[in-house]
């Protein structure tokens, strides 16, 4: 069964791939097809920019092709970053610019009131059109400043509920447990697992 991952990013690779581990799934990703260009991410919902991603990958490759979008929502902020989670500071801002400019816009805000989640939209599109979306959530708040050196983006700053530690002060497979892309990979994983014909013979 072959799908291909439609993102470049070496860290979130590495995480879908240890999340869909156990299944019978041979996961490419667009890094295996150099002459894929880059989707623009210009949706206004995190579900559009996924779906947008994987109906590219799937139309160039002539294979299924899975794309998340996500990011992460602050209530003080009216939801911001929200869908420009990676452009937050930018269209060239690195994880550090982002977090900076989320840190300085929470400025004097008390951490009661820190309130966010972490949103993860996945879409899957196969080669006939059908298409299937799947949500995941965690809910948290926003630390003052950035703790631990794990994870990508907004894990510095982000302490799910529950917990004492940020995202990025967990080990990769204690974040993978409770994670939004876990609950929205689990719901993929279901699915796949299940498949039945047409598609798992398409999938070989």
């Amino acid at each position: 069964m072959k799908i291909v991952i439609a993102s470049r990013n070496a860290k979130k690779i590495e995480e879908l791939k240890r999340i869909l581990e156990g299944i019978e799934i041979n996961l490419l990703s667009i890094n295996d097809f150099p002459e894929l260009e880059e989707v623009e991410e210009d949706g206004l919902t995190f579900e559009e920019n996924a779906l947008k991603k994987a109906r590219y990958v799937c139309q160039k490759t002539g294979l299924p092709a899975f794309s998340d979008d996500s990011g992460l929502e602050v209530e003080a902020l009216g939801g911001k970053p929200g869908v420009r989670s990676a452009r937050y500071a930018g269209e060239r801002a690195t994880d550090e610019d982002n977090i900076k400019k989320l840190l300085k816009d929470l400025e004097g805000v008390p951490l009661e009131k820190r309130n966010a989640r972490f949103v993860c939209c996945i879409a899957l599109v196969f080669p006939d059109g059908q298409e299937y979306i799947f949500w995941g959530y965690v809910k948290g708040k926003i630390t003052e400043s950035p703790r631990g050196n794990y994870g990508f983006g907004y894990d510095p700053v982000f302490i799910p509920e529950g917990f004492q530690k940020t995202f990025a002060e967990m080990e990769p497979h204690e974040k993978d447990k409770i994670s939004h892309r876990r609950e929205a990979l689990n719901k993929l994983k279901d699915f796949l697992i299940k498949l039945g014909p047409p598609y798992k013979q398409n999938l070989l």
